[in-house]
């Protein structure tokens, strides 16, 4: 297991607002929780395309470009995590016997 991976997951999980609480939040059925992390990449790959398209303008500081380049990134490398896991659970199913 790549050790990247994991800080990865956990950097963005740390990164993600805390302010956010919601208290149905157990009670929600995992498809629910999956569309909450979709969007919450979209959003992320979104905020992250407006500041580089500022910071191109001039209308944003390096600063602003390079923390969001940063969130950019850590969103995708738990994207590419995630899928990494699915891909592998999905062929330990595939080698079990019948």
């Amino acid at each position: 297991m790549d050790i990247r991976s994991l800080s990865a997951a956990s950097g963005y999980a740390a990164a993600r607002p805390a302010t956010k609480a919601d208290p149905n939040h157990e009670a929600a059925s995992a498809g629910a929780r999956l569309k909450e992390s979709f969007e919450s990449f979209a959003t992320t790959l979104q905020s992250s395309e407006q500041v580089s398209v500022q910071a191109m303008t001039s209308q944003a500081d390096p600063h602003a470009l390079v923390q969001a380049l940063a969130q950019t990134e850590l969103a995708v490398e738990t994207a590419v995590t995630v899928r990494n896991k699915v891909v592998e659970a999905y062929q330990e199913i595939l080698r079990m016997p019948v």
